[in-house]
């Protein structure tokens, strides 16, 4: 699921961004063999096994901590939208992004088809649609909750992209789940926020198909930031219109940033400096846990607590995704 999303989308875009030396170092020292201190260092304190298994576990830790770093981020979006309003945060997290990619990425505007305007127009769209609809349904319903509800758009993707009868099952564990998230009705939930919630799904659906196409016409990041360009500035008349004169109070400009860094170019840092040493399936698989990360977030800051039937609802969605991405990868191997 979250694979072709990554593949797509997030690495090129972390590419572009300058990780610290410090950071790069170790990383390089973990996975070079003939570097000094590295795992292949004979003379290195701990080498051989604890040097093994520091360079497996670096890469899931990595992953974990991009995880985090998004739903915390989430959460930290929820505290601003007392402030500026679902559609005020929106339009800082995306402006700043799109500010930091434009700097860091330096996008050419020149030498480009008229269908590669049409692949990032779309590709801008979808990215803004999905975080529009996503922070909707955050401002109603729990950020766990809200995350479990919106990974069912790129779970039905993968399901039709397999075309294999297993991920029926896959599909239908999940609906399961979301039955049981229902309780017999949304209305439990605010069936606006749960609707806003199903939307940003299909939103993240589109985001991937748009973003893997742009990925192949535009060269390192240059798709991605002139995307997030398209999406700041489709939201910024609706943030004006509910927010105004809120959206430039220093301390909400401040939140809005760290909501950018944490949301957006932290997690694309960190995942893919993940995708250089772990394999795809492997990391798609940590990407299905983020409802259990997104429901960890809403408990420990927003004080959203969870029946046992909503983690329970939870889980089956995870298990779902998990399954699915298994048999897809599975199924890709035996074609091989």
């Amino acid at each position: 699921m979250n694979d072709q999303r990554s593949a797509a989308a997030t690495e090129p875009a972390a590419a572009a961004i300058a990780v610290p030396e410090a950071v790069t170092a170790l990383d390089a020292a973990a996975t070079d063999p003939g570097r000094p201190g590295g795992a292949g260092d004979p003379g290195a304190p701990g080498a051989g096994t604890w040097a093994a298994r520091r360079a497996a576990l670096a890469p899931i830790a990595l992953v974990v901590a991009g995880g985090l770093s998004v739903q915390f981020g989430s959460a930290v979006a929820a505290l601003l939208m007392p402030k500026a309003g679902a559609l005020g945060v929106v339009t800082l997290r995306l402006a700043a992004a799109a500010l930091i990619l434009l700097v860091v990425c330096r996008p050419k505007v020149r030498g480009h088809s008229r269908a590669d305007w049409g692949t990032v127009l779309a590709f801008g769209v979808a990215m803004g649609g999905m975080n529009t609809l996503f922070y909707l349904a955050l401002d109603r319903i729990p950020l766990g909750i809200a995350v479990t509800l919106e990974v069912l758009g790129p779970l039905v993707l993968s399901v039709v992209a397999s075309r294999r009868l297993v991920n029926v099952v896959w599909a239908g564990l999940a609906l399961v789940g979301v039955v049981l998230l229902g309780g017999g009705g949304f209305d439990r939930l605010d069936p606006l926020g749960a609707a806003f919630a199903l939307a940003a799904g299909a939103m993240w659906a589109a985001y991937i198909v748009f973003s893997a196409r742009t990925g192949r016409r535009f060269p390192q990041a240059d798709g991605l930031a002139l995307a997030m360009v398209v999406a700041a500035v489709l939201s910024l008349p609706l943030g004006v219109l509910e927010s105004g004169a809120k959206l430039a109070v220093p301390s909400t400009l401040a939140l809005g940033a760290a909501v950018a860094v944490l949301s957006s170019v932290l997690p694309y840092t960190l995942e893919l400096m993940a995708l250089r040493r772990l394999p795809a399936p492997t990391f798609a698989v940590m990407m299905s846990l983020e409802p259990a990360i997104a429901a960890g977030a809403g408990f420990l800051i927003l004080d959203q607590a969870l029946s046992t039937t909503d983690a329970l609802a939870i889980a089956l969605v995870i298990g779902a995704s998990i399954g699915a991405v298994r048999s897809r990868s599975g199924g890709a191997r035996r074609e091989e």
